[in-house]
């Protein structure tokens, strides 16, 4: 039984805030000894935020942010991360894809490890964006001499002390696992469900995220190459 954040970011998930709470609810209500849901709108123009509101006031577990303006996924994560109080936070999607119910098996690995990242191994999306996920992965491990299958599932539980040291900046939500090691933290993937969207649509494309892909692989592996890796023989 952990101390558990759950951040999810939202843009435009209408109709999906309500089940995803209960939801996560069933799973945090065996996991957690405590659980806070916090869910940052991101300047959405439909009724999420409307949503959100009317779960948070029937539940106290339930806190929200919402952007004046839409700033992307990672600037929501890292809200998210700041205004988290617990020692555990696990992200997800809102768009009902990722599957609270896999919680149950990873957090067993958590503890053990840092991180435990989830594998979206039988993914339910279009064929491009399949195709384009495994190029985008393969791409990304090959420059920063990476494992990971899948850095763009959003399904992850990680140590809240060593996350909140990581400064966020735009796209870098896809390297949360490099970032994460960069830190000490130990990290391990593990296949998970993937349902296929029901409400909604994709935010994504794989022109734009391919573009701007590149220019965070470059970013991250300077960090990598940069990162100060300090070992203390004595002190006084």
């Amino acid at each position: 039984m952990y101390d558990i954040s759950f951040v999810i970011p939202v843009y435009n998930e209408e109709g999906n805030i309500k089940p995803l709470y209960k939801e996560i609810k069933r799973v945090a209500d065996i996991i957690a000894s405590s659980y806070e849901i916090i869910f940052v709108d991101d300047s959405s123009n439909d009724n999420s935020l409307q949503e959100i509101k009317e779960v948070a006031l029937i539940d106290s577990n339930v806190k929200y942010i919402s952007f004046l303006e839409n700033r992307g996924q990672s600037a929501a994560l890292y809200a998210g991360f700041q205004k988290a109080s617990k020692s555990v936070i696990i992200t997800m999607d809102a768009d009902m894809q990722n599957d609270p119910g896999d919680l149950l098996e990873m957090i067993k690995l958590y503890g053990k490890y840092d991180m435990v990242n989830g594998w979206r191994k039988n993914r339910k999306d279009t064929l491009s964006k399949k195709i384009g996920s495994k190029i985008g992965n393969f791409v990304r491990n090959k420059m920063t001499k990476e494992t990971i299958h899948d850095t763009g599932c959003a399904l992850k539980i990680m140590r809240a002390d060593m996350l909140k040291k990581i400064k966020m900046f735009k796209g870098l939500h896809r390297f949360l696992p490099t970032l994460m090691r960069l830190e000490g933290a130990k990290v391990i993937e593990v296949p998970v469900n993937h349902r296929k969207r029901e409400i909604g649509v994709s935010k994504y494309n794989n022109f734009n995220r391919a573009i701007e892909g590149f220019y965070d692989l470059i970013a991250v592996r300077w960090m990598i190459k940069r990162h100060l890796d300090i070992k203390i023989k004595e002190e006084k």
